[in-house]
Formats: structure tokens, C-alpha cells, sequence
């Protein structure tokens, strides 16, 4: 079992980790923005980390856009990026593809103008139906507006017996106005009419990590997501550390009851958390201790206790020190609701 898979408490640094690593693999939605606009801290702070020397790489699973967008985008919001800084789920689905179909080859993409770019840049040919000639099917998150034909499409080639590649399975996605269906939703439908199963790259998933480690030379990554089960999942799946942020999917609830491939490195509020240490959770008599703050189990409930010194962030930390230690290699069964209101975190 990995050091991260089984991690029994968040980890601690006295370095700043903008320091003590050489490149964030940075999530987009949920983490930098939100909905299209940027996530509050994200920009100065992205700023502050990159001028302390941190390469800042965003590493997406979301495929409908190319990289020479994404950067115009993030540049748009306050956060200057470049399109050789950006890798996406495109990318890898489209890597994974062409090592096992020839070169030149024609493929049904379900899915937007990010993995028709990925696709033409290994050298295969994008089409749009079933009766072009493909020889094998590729799926992606293709907007709000994908109309139910591109699914039909993807099902009659695969009941034809093509190979079908999914760029990911997130079933949901951050928006404006609250939590979407996500490219793993669309990717439900599609097994349902046919009973088959994709080749995923996504994260999770090895590819996508390969396709990140070969776009940026990371020696001494950091994998910073809002996901556990994406990024923080694929970065034990990597064997590199990780640094969950609050500010998308993943709330402190969810976050209490994750089983060992699911639980962080770090975790902080948002993206300030590149800027500074992360303090010890120190165990004590039964108790685990974190910035003033107290956490132990109680029955069947966890407790917290102590306003002292440190932030709500910091009761969280004691407060998964004692869910996790509890649960093992499983996941927190125990009752949080009253430990979570009084360190105000709900």
C-alpha cells in the first residue's frame, strides 16, 4: 500500500508549498473557476506562486475546449497561461487512441472542438458519423447543448463493433448555477444502448497522469484538485501528493468520510494554500490537534472542540486526523453534523 493510500491524517509542511514543490497540476473547474468566472484568491495567488518560482500547469478532464482556448480564457480572468501549459482529458484520449489505430485514421467524435484538436494533433481524422468510415469512437464532454443524435450516433458505431474511448467519467460538473451532469452522465447513456464499456484516460486513470508528466517535466509535483475522487484519486493512483481546495465538489462532509484513495495530502480553504506551510495534526491522548482546535471520537459521533490559535481549516484537519483513524482502510461511518456546525464549517 502507498504512503498516500494509507494516510491516517492530512500531512503537514513547513515549507511553503509553493516551494517545496516544483509544479502544481492545477484543476480548472472548481478550483481556479467557476461557472467561467474566477474562483476569489485564485488569481493573486496563482500570481504569488508563480513569481516564487512554482510552474503552474492546469490539468483538465474537461474536453470540450482546446488548450489555445482555456489559456484565453484564464488569461481573460487574471490568471496570464499559455497553451503548451494546459493538458486535458482530449489530450490523453486522443494519445491513447492512436497507439492502437493507424496513423491517419478516422474517428466518430462524440463530443467538442477540444477532442477534435486532440485528435488531429496525432494525426487522426475526426468525422461525424457512423457511416464515414471510422474505426473506432471517441467521447467527450460536448457542452449543455448535445443533442440526443451524437449519442444515437456513438451507439449505432459501437454495436458495429468499433472501439469506444471515453476522455473521462465525471458524472458531474461545477457550473454558475450549481452541480451539472458531467461527461461520465453522457458516457451512461452510451452503455446503457449498447452494453459496452470505454477505454477511459481521464483522471484517475494512468493516462492522463502520463500525458501531464510528458507535457511538463514535473520532477516534484503537486496534484491540486476539488475532486476526490479525480484528482485526489489520481494523484495517489501517480503516487504523488495533493492538495484538496473547498472551494468546488468536495465539501468537508464528504471530505471526513473518504476511504484511503480518496484522502489528500493537504487540504486548505482555496488556492492560498500554495502560499504558506501546512501545520502539524498532532495526536494526543485520544485527541488529535490542529491550530487550537481538538478533534476525538465520541461514540458514534466525532467532536470537536477549542477556538484557539488556528482557523476553521485547522479544526478540519484534527477533525480528519480522528475520521480517518477510526475508519481504517474504510471510510468514516461516524456522525459529523454537530462537530462540523460548531468549528463552522457547514
Amino acid at each position: 500500500m502507498s504512503r498516500q493510500q494509507s494516510r491516517t491524517r492530512p500531512g503537514s509542511s513547513e515549507t511553503v508549498l509553493r516551494e517545496a514543490y516544483d509544479t502544481a497540476l492545477l484543476d480548472l473547474d472548481g478550483v481556479v473557476y467557476k461557472g467561467g468566472e474566477a474562483i476569489a484568491h485564485a488569481p493573486e495567488a496563482l500570481d504569488a506562486a508563480r513569481e516564487g518560482g512554482m510552474h503552474l500547469a492546469y490539468v483538465t478532464n474537461n474536453a470540450l475546449r482546446p488548450p489555445d482556448a482555456v489559456a484565453a480564457h484564464l488569461t481573460e480572468i487574471g490568471v496570464p497561461a499559455e497553451a503548451s501549459d494546459i493538458i486535458t482529458s482530449a489530450q490523453a484520449v486522443a494519445r491513447l487512441i492512436a497507439d492502437q489505430v493507424p496513423a491517419g485514421a478516422k474517428v466518430l467524435v462524440i463530443g467538442g472542438e477540444g477532442l477534435e484538436v486532440a485528435l488531429r494533433e496525432r494525426g487522426l481524422e475526426p468525422v461525424d458519423s457512423a457511416e464515414d468510415g471510422p474505426v473506432a469512437v471517441a467521447q467527450g464532454y460536448g457542452g449543455p447543448d448535445m443533442t440526443w443524435s451524437r449519442f444515437a450516433e456513438a451507439s449505432y458505431a459501437i454495436r458495429q463493433g468499433l472501439p469506444w474511448f471515453a476522455s473521462n467519467t465525471d458524472l458531474t460538473i461545477p457550473s454558475a448555477r450549481g452541480i451539472a451532469p458531467g461527461n461520465g452522465a453522457a458516457v451512461e447513456v452510451v452503455r446503457i444502448a449498447t452494453g459496452a464499456e470505454p477505454q477511459v484516460a481521464g483522471k484517475p486513470l494512468p493516462p492522463m497522469h502520463r500525458e501531464t508528466i510528458l507535457r511538463t517535466g514535473a520532477k516534484r509535483p503537486l496534484v491540486v484538485g476539488d475532486r476526490l475522487d479525480t484528482d485526489i484519486e489520481g494523484a495517489n493512483v501517480g503516487e504523488v501528493d495533493s492538495l484538496l481546495v473547498l472551494t468546488g465538489v468536495t465539501d468537508a462532509a464528504q471530505l471526513l468520510a473518504a476511504e484511503p484513495k480518496y484522502r489528500p495530502t493537504y487540504v486548505d480553504e482555496d488556492l492560498r494554500g500554495l502560499l504558506r506551510g501546512q501545520p502539524e495534526v498532532v495526536a494526543e491522548e485520544g485527541a488529535f490537534t490542529c491550530g487550537g482546535w481538538s478533534a476525538s471520537v465520541r461514540g458514534d459521533a466525532l467532536a470537536v472542540e477549542g477556538e484557539g490559535e488556528g482557523e476553521p481549516i485547522d479544526a478540519l484537519r484534527a477533525l480528519c486526523a480522528a475520521a480517518w483513524a477510526q475508519a481504517g482502510d474504510g471510510a468514516c461511518e461516524l456522525k459529523a453534523t454537530e462537530a462540523l456546525k460548531v468549528a463552522g464549517l457547514e
